[in-house]
């Protein structure tokens, strides 16, 4: 069963940036719609952004319109997380999972499966 494992998180200044990407580990990411969602201390788990097996159709959460971008690379069964304009509140763990295709792209938590272990971004002001 395909696993994703993220990477890229770290430590940055407010109005910084992070590539954090989210690889496929035993299986592929085939017909999977791709998302990344955060979870802050004592928070529950939000959505952030989501992107479609052709890369043709992404979606993102308010929160973060217009300051991060997710893209992925098939040949690599790797999706991205450009963030940029990093704010204090962006502070969280990310993680990544995978929805069918057939589901439509979408923000519920609860239609996504097979989670990675997550990374740490902490944004410092």
């Amino acid at each position: 069963q395909v696993q994703p494992v993220e990477s890229g998180g770290g430590l940055v200044q407010v109005g910084g940036s992070l590539r954090l990407s989210c690889a496929a580990s035993g299986g592929t990411f085939a017909r999977h719609i791709v998302g990344w969602f955060r979870q802050a201390p004592g928070k529950s788990r939000e959505f952030v952004a989501a992107i479609s097996w052709g890369a043709d159709t992404t979606t993102y959460a308010d929160s973060v319109k217009g300051r991060f971008t997710i893209t992925r690379d098939n040949a690599k069964d790797t999706v991205y997380l450009y963030m940029n304009n990093l704010k204090s509140e962006d502070t969280a763990v990310y993680s990544c999972a995978l929805t069918p295709s057939w589901k439509g792209i979408q923000g519920d938590v609860n239609e996504y499966r097979n989670w990675g272990q997550g990374t740490q971004v902490t944004v410092s002001s």
